[in-house]
């Protein structure tokens, strides 16, 4: 098994249209598929992230997270791998089942 962690931020456009019932069907299948092909990188699947939280800073805590932009981080991985290349062939995979203009941020994981 690959020793490397890195961490897969998922990151979604803010305004998306819901896909149609078919598309869903095809994108759980992707996503079964994926998960069968790459079920030794997969430390943590994650989850998807509520819409709420809070934002601490040395002034307090607000409430938050404060989308600054069009996308939102929506979900989280950790998955190992031996290279940066690796990760990023296993992130590809979850970009075939995620909506228009979404994107995968891969991050190692610094230590132990």
């Amino acid at each position: 098994m690959p020793s490397q962690k890195y961490l897969l931020l998922h990151r979604s456009p803010t305004e998306q249209q819901r896909p149609s019932p078919a598309r869903m069907q095809e994108m759980f299948a992707a996503w079964n598929e994926w998960k069968d092909r790459f079920k030794d990188n997969i430390l943590d699947m994650g989850g998807k992230l509520g819409p709420g939280g809070r934002t601490v800073t040395t002034s307090g805590v607000m409430d938050g997270p404060f989308v600054e932009g069009k996308e939102i981080v929506g979900g989280y991985m950790i998955v190992a791998a031996d290279s940066y290349d690796q990760a990023v062939e296993v992130a590809r995979g979850v970009l075939g089942m995620s909506m228009p203009g979404a994107r995968i941020e891969i991050r190692e994981i610094a230590g132990p």
